[in-house]
């Protein structure tokens, strides 16, 4: 594995892969990496001449300076990980760069895609997707991917980048990879170190009220099992529910009944603990 910090050197690693003709992945990640990223990182190894891992923070998809200061950011760990998953056969290269890197100016550009980017996330985070689609886009330009993963946790997130993708007519494949949960059930994510033990254990009442809401579902309405997904996990002391909606798996958009669409998921963001980390995930109703 080799490690980069500069976009220059960067295309100077990548220049032959480009010269040949080779497939390059790229798996964008904002660090402390975990088996979920790892899944992604090893689908990617084994579909391209070379992958590259972006490492980076990116500041301007958060509105809450609190939650960047304390988003967890392990550098040397997560090369670790990278470098036990390196293989004789294809390249890894890990990209962390600087903020001054990434924005040597202000980004003023603006991305909008309703409803796509609205509701949940884009209603309680405003900004929030315009700096997700401005760092992926950099890092397309960047790395110029002939796919990128991204994990099914971040629902929205994958929906948004689509419609960017889309717009800016970027000429590469999004790969979506099923969210990896640890045994108890809890979705990996980066905010779980920020946990507790105890805290941990609460927040596995998330996952196991979003399973028991496909049985309510069989026999309930779809704003019934709204409901009683949120009141359920609401009634576990340390869980609050921010939002949860069951939405279009397309695109997103608020639905009545079950049959108002061919696919639909349930999207959830909860507040987990005293010093509250904010977590998310999902599920698929069909």
């Amino acid at each position: 594995m080799k490690l980069v910090h500069k976009i220059l050197d960067l295309h100077d690693e990548l220049y032959s892969y480009r010269k040949n003709n080779q497939s390059i992945g790229l798996v964008p990640t904002m660090g402390a990496l975990h088996a979920g990223h790892a899944s992604l990182v090893s689908r990617s190894l084994q579909e391209n001449a070379v992958t590259v891992v972006s490492i980076f923070v990116n500041p301007t998809q958060f509105n809450d300076k609190n939650d960047l200061a304390k988003y967890p950011r392990t550098l040397d760990s997560d090369c670790a990980l990278l470098e036990s998953l390196c293989n004789n056969d294809n390249q890894l290269i890990a990209f962390a760069p600087s903020v001054e890197e990434m924005y040597p100016e202000e980004d003023t550009r603006h991305f909008s895609y309703p409803p796509t980017d609205e509701v949940m996330e884009g209603k309680f985070r405003p900004g929030h997707f315009n700096g997700v689609c401005q760092i992926v886009s950099k890092l397309f330009m960047a790395v110029e991917p002939t796919r990128a993963y991204f994990g099914e946790k971040d629902y929205q997130q994958i929906a948004v980048i689509k419609r960017m993708v889309e717009d800016q007519q970027y000429p590469l494949e999004i790969c979506p990879c099923p969210i990896i949960r640890e045994a108890d059930g809890l979705a990996l994510s980066s905010r779980n170190a920020l946990l507790s033990p105890s805290e941990h254990d609460i927040a596995l009442n998330i996952s196991r009220v979003l399973r028991e809401s496909l049985d309510y579902a069989k026999i309930h309405s779809l704003k019934e099992t709204c409901k009683w997904t949120i009141n359920n996990i609401n009634k576990v002391e340390g869980l609050e529910v921010q939002y949860y909606e069951i939405v279009d798996a397309k695109t997103l958009a608020s639905l009545e009944n079950w049959n108002d669409a061919d696919g639909i998921v349930g999207c959830i963001t909860v507040y987990c603990g005293a010093s509250p980390v904010r977590l998310i995930d999902n599920i698929r109703y069909k």
